[in-house]
């Protein structure tokens, strides 16, 4: 797949014990990007933050936290991203999803032997 110009960057914010059907929500996103056919996935862990209800949510030691936040970010196409967000207006209870116009320089993967 050749990925390059103007495309969007969508951003879900969730903790890290959400959950989707059983499964941790951040899973459940990625997995459903994926059979989607979006471009790809990352999820990104963070060691501390807060979100709607201002409540901390942090790795220290004295206070180890089993719902950090995460981020899981996928850049594709406007029209493959706006296909996607019914689905996660479905899957995000509470959360914060955010869409930016991002410029795409590369993306390639390997070319299989």
């Amino acid at each position: 797949m050749k990925l390059e110009g103007e495309g969007k960057l969508l951003r879900i914010f969730i903790g890290e014990s959400d959950r989707w059907q059983g499964k941790p929500l951040y899973e459940a996103i990625v997995l459903a990007a994926r059979e989607r056919g979006l471009a790809g996935a990352t999820v990104l862990r963070g060691p501390m933050g807060f979100g709607a209800n201002s409540h901390i949510h942090t790795a220290k030691i004295l206070r180890l936290s089993e719902d950090l936040p995460m981020v899981i970010e996928i850049v594709d196409l406007a029209s493959k991203i706006q296909e996607f967000l019914p689905v996660l207006d479905e899957m995000v209870g509470e959360g914060l999803i955010t869409l930016e116009t991002v410029h795409v320089v590369r993306y390639r993967g390997r070319t299989k032997s």
